[in-house]
């Protein structure tokens, strides 16, 4: 290769790269900055989730009736299948509790999957017992696909 060659070669490079750094960075400073669900109240979200499970495709979506709903703040349906969701609006990582309730509120109204859906994410513990007790783990991650699918 010529010295020519290289320098149109670098001068190639350099800008595409610099181009998909500014990308990153942005994509990262949009996951860091605080959407709307963050800002809400636990009922508020409650709302906000089984809106966004209409707008996913879920069927039947009914919010629970707060205090007394056995760990279940959502009732819904998609494809044949019943859900029971446990929201979690939170400032930081959510724990094993909601995962219990989730559990228990999937047996009490009779339906297939449990999940916990929140802005946050799981601890380890949350995991494991998720994964133990067959409860799915709908986490900050999770909320913005869906957004990002349906906007």
């Amino acid at each position: 290769m010529t010295e020519n060659g290289m320098y149109i070669g670098i001068a190639v490079l350099v800008p595409t790269l610099l181009v998909l750094i500014v990308l990153l960075i942005l994509r990262a400073a949009k996951r860091r900055r605080p959407r709307d669900m963050d800002l809400m109240e636990g009922h508020e979200f409650e709302y906000y989730c089984a809106d966004l499970l209409r707008r996913a495709g879920f069927l039947e979506v009914e919010v629970t009736r707060g205090s007394g709903d056995y760990g279940v703040d959502i009732l819904a349906e998609r494809d044949g299948v019943t859900y029971a969701v446990q929201c979690k609006r939170y400032d930081g990582p959510v724990g094993v509790k909601a995962v219990q309730e989730a559990y228990a509120g999937r047996d009490y109204y009779d339906r297939m999957v449990g999940a916990v859906m929140t802005n946050q994410y799981f601890t380890r513990p949350a995991v494991e017992v998720a994964r133990k007790l067959k409860i799915l783990l709908w986490d900050r991650g999770y909320l913005e696909s869906m957004l990002d699918d349906i906007e």
